[in-house]
């Protein structure tokens, strides 16, 4: 009878002990998870590209092409033809 005791009290204790490296493990497992998918989100973030500030379909460089071009048409050097000719060249037309 006490053998039985013993044994059943030791089956306790194991099955306790048991239950409790399960719940730690099932913890470091949710630990292990939470990371990777922080990671991944990280990672996801890292690889997407920001986002482009809205294009007007035309550069600051074209613009300043085209103020000197009206420029130079104002002042009589380019004439009606040339100067939308170079116009249409600038804007890719």
């Amino acid at each position: 009878m006490r053998a039985a005791v013993v044994g059943g009290g030791a089956y306790a204790i194991g099955k306790r002990s048991a239950r409790k490296e399960d719940q730690v493990n099932a913890g470091v497992e949710d630990a292990q998870a939470q990371a990777q998918q922080a990671q991944q989100v990280a990672a996801q973030a890292a690889a997407a590209p920001a986002a482009a500030p809205r294009s007007t379909g035309i550069s600051e460089e074209d613009i300043a092409k085209l103020k000197q071009l009206a420029e130079l048409h104002d002042s009589g050097v380019l004439t009606d033809a040339e100067f939308e000719q170079e116009k249409k060249e600038i804007l890719g037309g």
